[in-house]
C-alpha cells in the first residue's frame, strides 16, 4: 500500500534516465545541424555535459537499490537471459558510448563524419536502453506491470521530459530553437499519457487475485494522478506560453519547466511501483 515511493531509486533511476535519452535525440539533432558552424556545435557539446551528469545521478540511483556496486557488477553474470541484466547492461552501453563521444568531442578531436554516426549509435542505444527497461517489467505473474501501458509510458517520458531537458541546455548556448514542433511533440506525449492513465485506471477493477483487488492498493491513485498531470501540463506550459506569444523561453522558465515535468512523472512512476502486486492464481477481466 502507498504511493510507491518506498522504490524511490528505481524511480530516479528510470524517470531520469529516460529524460536524458530524449535529451541526447533532441541536442544530437541540433548538432547535427549546426555541422557548418563549428563554434555552435562546440556550445552545444559542452553543455551536453549536464546531460551525463544526470545520467550518473540516475546510475547512483539504480546501484542503491541494488545496495552496492559489486551487486551492480554480479547482475550483469545473466546478460542475454536475465531482463535485469539486459538493462543494466544496455544503459551501461548507452552510458559508455555517448560519454565517450561527448569527451572526444569536448576534446575537438571528433572527425565530423565519425561524429555523425558514432551519434545516432549513441540515440538508438539510447532507445534500446527504455527498451530493456520496460522488459524488465514485463513480468506474467504481475498483471498489474504485464501490460503495454507500461511501454507506452516509459517512452512517453522519453517525449515529455527529454525535448523539454534538450530545449532548456540548447537556450543556454543560444542555439537558435526554430519553431514548436517539439513543444507540439511534447504536448501530444501528454494527450497520449493521459489517455493511458484513464484506461488503466479502468483496467485495474479487472485485476484481481484471490487475496488483492488491484484498485484497492493504491486509494489515493485518481488523485495523485490528477496532480501528475496537473505538473506535467504547467511545466510544458512554461515552454508553450513564451512561444505562443511568439517570444523565445529563457532559460530558467525551460529550467522551471523541466523541474515540474520530472516532478510530474516521478509521481507517475512511483504510482507504477506502488501497484505491484504478484498473484498465484490471478483474474483479470
Amino acid at each position: 500500500m502507498g504511493s510507491g515511493w518506498h522504490e524511490w531509486p528505481l524511480v530516479l533511476f528510470t524517470v531520469l534516465g529516460q529524460c536524458v535519452v530524449g535529451g541526447v535525440i533532441v541536442m544530437g539533432m541540433a548538432w547535427m545541424s549546426a555541422s557548418n558552424n563549428s563554434e555552435l556545435q562546440n556550445k552545444i557539446v559542452r553543455s551536453m555535459f549536464f546531460l551525463w551528469v544526470i545520467m550518473g545521478v540516475a546510475f547512483v540511483a539504480s546501484i542503491m537499490h541494488l545496495g552496492s556496486p559489486l551487486r551492480a557488477f554480479n547482475s550483469l553474470n545473466r546478460i542475454g537471459h536475465s531482463a535485469l541484466s539486459n538493462e543494466i547492461a544496455s544503459g551501461s552501453v548507452f552510458f559508455a558510448v555517448g560519454g565517450f563521444w561527448w569527451l572526444v568531442a569536448v576534446m575537438k578531436k571528433m572527425p565530423a563524419a565519425l561524429g555523425k554516426v558514432w551519434l545516432v549509435v549513441a540515440m538508438l542505444l539510447g532507445l534500446v536502453f527504455v527498451w530493456m527497461m520496460t522488459r524488465v517489467y514485463q513480468i506474467d505473474t504481475v498483471p498489474t506491470w504485464y501490460t503495454g501501458y507500461t511501454t507506452l509510458s516509459f517512452f512517453m517520458t522519453i517525449v515529455l521530459g527529454g525535448p523539454l531537458l534538450g530545449a532548456m541546455l540548447l537556450r543556454l548556448v543560444n542555439y537558435p530553437l526554430a519553431g514548436t514542433k517539439l513543444a507540439t511533440l511534447s504536448v501530444l506525449a501528454l494527450l497520449v499519457t493521459v489517455g493511458v492513465i484513464v484506461l488503466q485506471g479502468f483496467s485495474l477493477s479487472g485485476i484481481s487475485s484471490s487475496i488483492q483487488q488491484a484498485s484497492a492498493l493504491l486509494p489515493d491513485y485518481a488523485k495523485l494522478q490528477v496532480w501528475r498531470i496537473v505538473l506535467l501540463a504547467l511545466g510544458l506550459g512554461c515552454w508553450i506560453c513564451p512561444l505562443a506569444r511568439r517570444l523565445p523561453p529563457s532559460t530558467v522558465t525551460l529550467l522551471a519547466g523541466f523541474v515540474l515535468v520530472v516532478a510530474g512523472e516521478l509521481i507517475g512512476r512511483g504510482l507504477f511501483y506502488g501497484l505491484h502486486m504478484t498473484v498465484g492464481m490471478a483474474i483479470a477481466g
